[in-house]
């Protein structure tokens, strides 16, 4: 290695980190799942049982098995943010892997353009350093399909049948993550693959692909059955795969056109690249179908889910990234690159943006910005970074522009998960109002606060303060922000 490429990849790793790692701590845990899925994993940790999931005493199978076992682990190894470390580490992980896959299938500054793209998306991003299960499942599955290429690419060489083992067991591991949903990725990814030659599905049906998938999420499943029986079938597979899609009894229903804002958001600031994409060169090979279906489709059925979150698309990042890569690479258009580093004017003001959105969703949070808000945001560092992105965007090597660009890119979503993460953590969290209120809290009951503000403050203290409606005590916790006032009624 040249001493040149070894500066270039220490610089790369010391930005990796500080984009990815270093801002964990910034903020506590927020939103309703973040604090259920790290007491879940908690109780597995000081508990010793790690097949059934218990969530604050009671049985809770609303979520396989995965994240509970990293966070589990990760907090008797004694880390603070035991559920978001590991996901941040499992997701740095993946882009080296998605890296390698890429350069080895295309070339190396396809394989960097691509890269760039996933690493410093917004989408990406935000879930990566998330103790939820989106990222994960999105890693397994687009993992098992990128071990899939050789076949996609050439079913009939010996390569294709070698990588049919860490296809499954990849997929095993989707299915340890969040059900069914990678499996139903993956399937529609392979409609144009199956959809010429349908015999081709026996080589993903064979023993080779079969045998480590059930080897990997099978003893789990099943152990988790045979100690709880039907209630663990009837609430995981009937309650959380056939209502989440049909029922609006989980109280996630949006329109059918959700995803679209919510794709062009987590595309940020790479976002005007995807009016650079072709048909005709997408459509030209089957490995470019493969990965314009594994786009498509899962928006498309997605879509039509009577519920919907965000996170939800997240495994369509990956193989759009390499489109993008790939369109770059056939026709770049400097333009619309022109265009996205220009998108990095949004960071800061994003930044502004990001604590109420998350305390009190998007629409309240823009009706709540000032002018004066608006002006600040959009200062002097995110005017230069804009600024340099653009001259690079037009002054570098088209096949390295795109990385070139990401650099000032990731410099600034670093910039912006510190502004943003502590006033995220006051705002949208419990952890401060907790560590403030201690003692306090003990001499506490929970009054009308939203749920995500009932489970924060159950994980965090140390003894979860009761309903007042119950349990009347001499201070009532009200609000989002929580806030403890005397409580009158006494």
């Amino acid at each position: 290695m040249t001493r040149t490429r070894a500066i270039r990849l220490a610089a790369a790793a010391m930005l990796v980190v500080a984009l990815y790692v270093l801002p964990i701590p910034e903020r506590g845990l927020i939103g309703p799942d973040e604090p259920r899925y790290a007491s879940v994993a908690r109780n597995m940790a000081e508990s010793g049982d790690w097949i059934t999931p218990v969530l604050w005493d009671e049985p809770w199978f609303e979520k396989p098995a995965l994240l509970f076992w990293l966070g589990g682990l990760a907090n008797k190894a004694g880390v603070e943010a035991y559920t978001r470390v590991p996901i941040a580490l499992v997701s740095l992980a993946f882009l080296v892997f998605f890296f390698r896959t890429t350069r080895e299938e295309f070339d190396e500054p396809t394989a960097a353009t691509a890269t760039t793209i996933l690493a410093t998306s917004a989408g990406w991003v935000a879930y990566s350093d998330a103790g939820v299960f989106d990222a994960p499942v999105a890693v397994f599955t687009s993992a098992a399909l990128l071990a899939l290429v050789p076949w996609v690419r050439q079913p009939d060489s010996r390569n294709a049948g070698r990588c049919m083992p860490a296809f499954g067991a990849l997929l095993g591991l989707a299915v340890l993550s969040k059900g069914l949903v990678g499996p139903v990725i993956a399937t529609l990814a392979l409609v144009p693959a199956l959809g010429t030659q349908p015999r081709r599905v026996l080589d993903l049906l064979g023993p080779r692909a079969l045998v480590p998938f059930g080897a990997v999420c099978l003893p789990w499943y099943l152990a988790c059955y045979w100690r709880n029986g039907g209630v663990f079938v009837e609430e995981f597979i009937l309650r959380h795969h056939w209502d989440r899609f049909f029922s609006p009894a989980l109280q996630h229903e949006q329109p059918i056109w959700f995803f679209v804002p919510v794709l062009l958001g987590f595309m940020l600031p790479w976002a005007p690249m995807l009016c650079s994409l072709r048909r005709d060169t997408l459509w030209s090979k089957p490995l470019f179908r493969f990965l314009c279906a594994w786009t498509v489709l899962p928006l498309a059925f997605f879509s039509v889910s009577v519920n919907k979150l965000p996170g939800y698309i997240l495994p369509v990042l990956p193989p759009l990234a390499i489109l993008l890569a790939i369109q770059w690479r056939h026709n770049p258009k400097r333009r619309y690159l022109c265009a996205s580093a220009g998108a990095l004017l949004l960071v800061p003001l994003a930044g502004a943006l990001l604590p109420a959105a998350l305390a009190d969703g998007i629409t309240r949070a823009w009706a709540g910005l000032s002018a004066g808000d608006v002006f600040l945001g959009i200062g002097g560092a995110s005017i230069l970074m804009a600024v340099l992105s653009v001259g690079l965007a037009l002054k570098v090597d088209p096949q390295w522009a795109v990385t070139a660009v990401g650099l000032p890119a990731a410099v600034a979503l670093a910039l912006l998960k510190f502004q943003a993460y502590p006033a995220t953590s006051e705002v949208a969290g419990t952890r401060e109002f907790v560590e403030r209120n201690a003692t306090r809290i003990e001499q506490s009951c929970v009054g009308d606060v939203r749920r995500h503000v009932a489970y924060g403050i159950r994980h965090y203290a140390s003894s979860a303060p009761p309903p007042c409606e119950s349990q009347p005590r001499r201070l009532r916790i009200e609000g989002d922000p929580p806030r403890l006032e005397p409580f009158l009624g006494r």
